[in-house]
């Protein structure tokens, strides 16, 4: 499994870049990890521009060949931007969940949760 140690994740296996931004928008996507044990992804929903997502609570689905899971935001605020490509073509996110797969961007609040490093992510993902 790809853990890139650049990006934040959350224990619900998304993952965060660009937090050292100086604009306040992050990129919001799912781990290699999670696209795996989904399988297939046939079907996304995401959250609409200008919709506000909070931190730990669903805001889309992800459908594959073999369930249904929530996404989860990792942070609270704005969407600003949707990848409409995955929409399109959900495979993408299993063909690159840190690339072409990302989700949306959000602008983050002030008041926002600690988010694991690569490392912290590796042992749950290890534990798992």
């Amino acid at each position: 499994m790809s853990v890139p140690e650049q990006l934040r994740y959350t224990e619900e296996h998304e993952w965060v870049s660009g937090l050292d931004g100086e604009d306040g928008v992050v990129t919001v996507g799912i781990t290699d990890y999670a696209a795996d044990a989904l399988g297939d992804i046939v079907y996304v929903s995401l959250p609409e521009e200008g919709q506000a997502v909070t931190a730990g609570e669903p805001c889309g689905e992800a459908e594959s060949t073999k369930s249904v899971s929530d996404i989860y935001s990792p942070l609270s605020g704005e969407v600003v931007a949707v990848n409409q490509g995955v929409t399109e073509d959900p495979a993408t996110i299993n063909a690159d969940p840190y690339g072409e797969g990302w989700l949306y961007r959000i602008r983050i609040d002030d008041d926002n949760p600690e988010l694991l490093d690569a490392e912290a992510y590796s042992k749950i993902i290890e534990e798992a």
